[in-house]
């Protein structure tokens, strides 16, 4: 085979990954993507900058590899991050509402009539994370959005249908299905937008985008008259769960990204629970695989703030180092909701808190108590699922994503769980994922060669004072 593209359009950065046949990095750019915080609970970026970002990081790599050696593209994405834009254009209207955003909170308060009918169709809780209200909003909020919708001039797509739409030049106005179900518009059994619940959000159906299979032709993008096509498409967390898992049932992976993302395939069952979400984990043909997903909002997110809003690390890598460096956390505990909380308690109005600061606190404390946050949120997805889905048989988890590389983070979950956590060579899950949508499909995961993490001390007193603060200060 040729090289296989992978376009990667997380929530901090774009990349575009070149894989050859054997799946190994050929080439790599990488751009940073801004988030903009107009107000503590808003989290929003620039469309356009996100598709320029996209475009430069594809065509220097297309440039690198040459375009005739390129077989096809694949696109992975941050789900539920909405987009609004005037369809003869293409042009953005107003911020694309990242999935972090809160701002949408109370509207979802309002509608909790309806969030029974909501989990029974999309397999999602009622919230702000999801598309749906999020489009309202731009409906209600945003220029000219109202008027291009009553002359059906508009388009709503989440991060993958923009860059589509982009990359194809307006010939292609599709989505996947795994971003289709994550729209809280989509309805995972009859697979199509539920007339209901786009009446609910006042949201037509011909605002919103094709659902295809995740694999499939999905358009070309045109480079001095060679037509690369687009055969890949699938949101980011599924896209990890498939290099990870392929569509293996019973094995859980987890992803370190800016939020914390632990799923299972389901394969054609659709597995209901009360904390857990349901979701689509690929669409192949006509044929759907299904999967529960345990969505933490604030994972590699924290460190990014250590650095960012705190200025107390200078960079991720330097986190490793300083939680060595002393003997505990010294009572320090960080509950770190810095943008609500998702599972598995759903208060999307919580707000984090630094707990059990002395004159003794050092930056190497706090950073140490961030990573053992980290830890302690997965953990409360691995007893989720272990509590809501015995069904799903596991004896340990394969990771992924940015914070993965961390050894000391991952020997700490491992003792935390007391679960055998495997880690393979490369952490670049969701491009990998995405790599192997646009080869049709035909690959298996790769697991070779993984850093394997097995538990060492005992951390019960540390899971049992989380709880503890968790019973105390979150209701």
């Amino acid at each position: 085979m040729g090289i296989i593209l992978a376009i990667d359009c997380g929530t901090t950065s774009t990349r575009v990954i070149a894989f050859n046949d054997t799946y190994q990095v050929e080439h790599m750019e990488q751009s940073e993507l801004p988030l903009h915080h107009p107000d503590p609970d808003w989290v929003e970026q620039d469309a356009i900058l996100m598709w320029n970002q996209t475009k430069k990081c594809l065509d220097a790599t297309i440039s690198s590899i040459g375009a005739k050696n390129i077989q096809s593209i694949g696109i992975t994405n941050q789900r539920e991050t909405s987009i609004a834009w005037q369809k003869s254009t293409g042009l953005a209207l107003g911020s694309a509402i990242n999935w972090q955003c809160r701002r949408t909170a109370s509207r979802c308060a309002e509608l909790s009539a309806h969030t029974e009918l909501i989990k029974q169709k999309t397999g999602l809780p009622l919230d702000a994370y999801f598309s749906a209200s999020k489009f309202e909003w731009h409906i209600n909020n945003t220029p000219n959005v109202q008027h291009l919708l009553n002359h059906q001039d508009l388009c709503f797509g989440t991060v993958d249908a923009w860059i589509l739409w982009h990359l194809t030049q307006g010939k292609s106005y599709a989505t996947d299905i795994t971003n289709a179900s994550r729209t809280m518009l989509f309805n995972i059994s009859t697979l199509t937008y539920d007339a209901q619940l786009c009446n609910i959000f006042g949201i037509p159906t011909t605002s919103l985008p094709k659902v295809q299979p995740s694999i499939g032709h999905f358009g070309d993008y045109v480079v001095k008259d060679i037509s690369i096509p687009i055969q890949g498409m699938i949101g980011d967390q599924q896209a990890a769960l498939y290099a990870q898992c392929g569509q293996q049932q019973g094995v859980i992976k987890n992803t370190y990204g800016t939020g914390l993302f632990m799923m299972a395939n389901t394969g054609r069952h659709i597995v209901q629970t009360k904390d857990l979400i349901t979701t689509i984990a690929i669409g192949v043909g006509d044929q759907v695989s299904y999967a529960i997903e345990g969505s933490v909002f604030t994972g590699g997110a924290l460190i990014q703030w250590l650095r960012d809003g705190l200025g107390i690390i200078t960079s991720a890598t330097d986190t490793q180092a300083l939680a060595e460096s002393v003997d505990g956390n010294a009572g320090v505990t960080i509950i770190p909701a810095l943008t609500g909380l998702g599972a598995p308690h759903w208060k999307p109005n919580a707000k984090g808190m630094i707990l059990g600061l002395t004159r003794n606190t050092t930056k190497a404390h706090i950073v140490r108590a961030a990573l053992e946050a980290i830890a302690l949120q997965s953990n409360d997805l691995i007893e989720l699922i272990q509590n809501e889905c015995p069904a799903v048989q596991f004896e340990s988890v394969l990771v992924d994503g940015g914070a993965s590389a961390n050894d000391w983070l991952m020997q700490l979950q491992s003792d935390v769980s007391n679960i055998t956590v495997s880690r393979p060579e490369s952490v670049e899950a969701t491009a990998l994922g995405a790599a192997m949508c646009a080869q049709m499909g035909t690959s298996e995961p790769s697991r070779s060669n993984p850093t394997i993490f097995r538990p060492k001390s005992d951390q019960s007193r540390l899971t049992s004072h989380w709880k503890e603060i968790f019973t105390t200060f979150i209701t």
